[in-house]
């Protein structure tokens, strides 16, 4: 199985200091939602894994979370792309959760619910904590200059970031790195 695993916040979508808390805050990132559409039509199922910290803080609903996701699959479906899953966190920090990235949980999930290992999946993601979480789980780490990875413009990653680090543009620069490199190999 071909997967690729995003965050969302800052990846997909544009992000907020005061968090994303309803469907008109909702914004698509341009390129994001063709890009996506660009992976599946190279074969490729996306899932999402993304901190939602703003449900354990009460800034919003879980009702509100949904019709975020229902905005962006019915956006990603007019571009003819899909998301095959969403996975998320709701706990604030301090709660002690193993779900929370940069701790893997949530990418333990994603492979038991679709039964395979995840080396070499790649993940992509706009913060330390993004690829922190996927590399503790197998995953190839990969950067997005948007978001928070703003800041990482025109500089070297610090040595923080896990080793391999791939840097892109955006998701539509790492759609193209995806889909113009030669597919893996099931294993034997």
């Amino acid at each position: 199985m071909k997967l690729v695993i995003l965050d969302r916040d800052g990846t997909i979508n544009a992000d907020s200091d005061q968090f994303i808390k309803s469907p008109q805050e909702w914004q698509p990132l341009p390129g994001a939602l063709e890009a996506i559409a660009k992976m599946n039509h190279a074969g490729w199922h996306v899932v999402i894994a993304s901190n939602q910290s703003g449900l354990g803080r009460g800034l919003f609903d879980v009702a509100s979370l949904n019709a975020m996701h229902a905005k962006m699959h019915k956006l990603l479906s007019a571009h003819g792309g899909r998301v095959d899953a969403i996975f998320y966190c709701p706990h604030t920090a301090d709660e002690g959760c193993l779900c929370r990235k940069p701790l893997p949980g949530l990418f333990e999930q994603i492979g038991e619910r679709f039964g395979i290992e995840l080396k070499g999946v790649p993940v992509v993601g706009d913060g330390l904590r993004d690829l922190q979480a996927g590399v503790a789980a197998g995953c190839d780490p990969h950067l997005v200059l948007t978001g928070k990875g703003s800041e990482f413009r025109g500089r070297e990653l610090p040595d923080t970031f896990p080793p391999g680090t791939r840097v892109h543009e955006d998701l539509a620069a790492f759609a193209d790195w995806l889909v113009a490199r030669p597919a893996p190999r099931p294993p034997a």
